[in-house]
């Protein structure tokens, strides 16, 4: 695979272990795979006991997909083979509310990335998904009588109909090719609602697992918060080590009433044979906010795109994300946000690390609609590259129609110091353990918006994955 002279190949010399380690085998008891096909479609949504009109919209959209040509801007050479992959795969798994009730293998997987642990301490409540299928789902029950719904998107759409029908796939509609694939083909993911005035006060998470090769996962959740609410959601994705491609086509939703506040913490931590694309996008009704965290380690191609739009008077955006290319891989974080009322704010942060022939990319769209007076957007972005072989880009796009308006832009890109380096040498660190410290100092800013034991999970990830293919340099 190549892009701008940069090179992507799958090299099986570089296999080593991370958090999850080598993949274990997972029984299925639903597979389909082969073409895209009507008859495809139809038996996915059969499986799932759906309603009718969820029948008849994956089928628009399969018809979308059809029509629509594939993204020119993917960083492959040629198509994914998507006859190759499983198209929907659900474990022989019963849905579990306590961990002892899973497989051990499955168990093993959660443990090593700490959620047990997690969810006794910081969160409100738990979805776990494995490829096509959620495995565990254990809510608070203090949220249920408070009026929140949180349950896996597979059963909302049957308890919910009339609500989920309201919003889903209209904050994100299937315009072009991966988001009508993902409509057509979803399973999992998680829907939310939080009722006018409600408070979450501990985050909700979804963590989302694929298995195993050739697997491709389509997970869609859909995100509600009523007038003055606020909640956060996290996203924790990982895969183990196996050799083969697989693809991640996800999609979250998110509709922000007046005056509510939501954050979206989105850790992805794949192996290194991973295409992921994460289509995120959030409607921002007034005076309501929406803060976007991202942080992505391994796979092969990453393209994610938080999109906000401040439909509202004084809605208000923030989106910082953090990347680390490191070895044939390349990684685009990127940001859309369209001011499309009158004193709307946004803040872009963007920081990208590339070595061992790593890729970074900052894309990104600032939109200012003729009408949105008094706006402001601010966006900042940083690459940090390591070594003559990497490469970062910065490819920032502004559309600004309204003359009231303030939109500003920096961009930067440096090589590691090496006066730090030796100065770090001096104190007695090695030259791994030196410029591991400074990638984590560069990172820090953005980190330091995770919750604290997300924050050190994560960190050890980045000295796990700064060790692979040789160390860093």
């Amino acid at each position: 695979m190549s892009r701008n002279g940069v090179k992507l190949e799958i090299s099986r010399t570089e296999e080593i272990s991370n958090i999850l380690g080598h993949a274990k085998p997972i029984k299925w008891n639903v597979e389909l795979r082969g073409r895209i096909t009507r008859d495809v479609v139809e038996e996915i949504s059969r499986i799932k006991g759906e309603p009718d009109w969820m029948r008849r919209l994956r089928l628009r959209a399969l018809e979308m997909f059809e029509k629509q040509p594939w993204p020119n801007w993917l960083p492959l050479e040629g198509n994914i083979d998507l006859e190759s992959l499983v198209l929907y795969a659900k474990p022989n798994v019963e849905r579990a509310r306590s961990w002892d009730e899973l497989p051990r293998e499955l168990r093993e997987y959660y443990e090593s990335l700490k959620i047990p642990e997690l969810e006794a301490k910081v969160l409100s409540g738990v979805i776990g998904q494995v490829d096509g299928g959620v495995v565990y789902e254990n809510v608070r029950r203090d949220l249920e009588k408070a009026g929140i719904i949180a349950m896996s998107m597979d059963e909302a759409v049957k308890k919910y109909p009339d609500l989920v029908k309201q919003y889903f796939a209209r904050v994100f509609p299937p315009e072009y090719k991966f988001a009508s694939l993902n409509i057509a083909l979803w399973g999992g993911g998680v829907f939310v609602y939080v009722p006018p005035g409600v408070h979450i006060k501990t985050p909700l998470e979804l963590v989302i697992l694929i298995s195993s090769a050739g697997v491709g996962q389509f997970e869609h959740s859909l995100i509600v918060v009523g007038e003055n609410a606020s909640a956060e959601f996290i996203v924790a994705c990982a895969a183990p080590m196996f050799t083969g491609l697989s693809l991640h086509d996800g999609v979250t939703e998110a509709y922000v009433h007046r005056g509510a506040r939501v954050r979206f913490v989105d850790l992805k931590n794949w192996s290194k044979d991973v295409i992921y694309f994460g289509n995120n996008r959030a409607i921002v009704e007034e005076s309501a906010s929406v803060d976007w965290v991202s942080g992505s380690l391994g796979g092969k191609v990453t393209i994610v795109y938080p999109m906000s739009i401040l439909k509202g008077i004084n809605a208000r955006t923030t989106i910082t994300s953090v990347a680390l290319a490191n070895g044939p891989t390349w990684k685009e974080e990127g940001a859309k946000v369209f001011h499309s009322a009158p004193h709307t704010y946004s803040k872009v942060v963007s920081k990208g690390v590339s070595l061992n022939g790593g890729t970074s990319v900052y894309r990104g769209l600032v939109y200012v609609r003729e009408g949105a007076r008094h706006s402001k957007s601010s966006v900042s972005c940083e690459s940090l590259i390591l070594d003559d072989r990497s490469r970062a880009y910065t490819i920032p796009h502004e559309q600004v129609f309204e003359d009231t308006a303030t939109v500003t832009h920096e961009a930067y890109t440096g090589r590691l110091s090496e006066d730090k380096l030796f100065y770090l040498r001096s104190r007695g660190l090695s030259e791994e353990e030196s410029r591991s410290l400074m990638v984590l100092g560069y990172f820090h800013d953005v980190m330091i918006n995770l919750p604290v034991e997300y924050m050190s999970i994560f960190n050890r990830a980045i000295e796990l994955e700064l060790s692979k293919l040789g160390g860093v340099g």
